[in-house]
């Protein structure tokens, strides 16, 4: 029979402890519940893109800035239904603060609607 010291019986525990917590981290989205939200934010240019999901639904927001305007689009599907589709240009340049305000205040906006429904 083989004889371990406690340190070593001790260190092995904390290690396969450790292990499995970053195999728990590390899951796909998918095996996440269907109802929280995924939220999604890419640099784009001077602008940003944000991309919410909560299983079928997904929420779309494009700020895309030039030195001559800015253009924000904003999308809401159900699978492949567009319920909301529309965009607004504004005939100056949005500031880095200004789009920042922009992408929270859309994220808290579906946060809000999200958990109504």
């Amino acid at each position: 029979m083989l004889h371990h010291s406690p340190f070593t019986v001790r260190f092995g525990s904390l290690l396969g402890i450790a292990i499995l917590g970053l195999g728990l981290l590390a899951m796909p989205a998918s095996v996440l519940a269907a109802d929280e939200l995924h939220v999604e934010i890419t640099k784009k240019g001077l602008g940003k893109e944000v991309v919410i999901t909560q299983g079928a639904r997904e929420w779309f927001m494009l700020i895309e800035v030039t030195p001559e305007n800015s253009v924000v689009i904003r999308q809401e599907k159900e699978q492949d239904k567009y319920l909301v589709d529309e965009s607004e240009t504004h005939d100056r340049p949005m500031t880095l603060g200004e789009v920042d305000a922009a992408i929270a205040d859309y994220i808290n906006s579906v946060k809000a609607r999200a958990t109504k429904k």
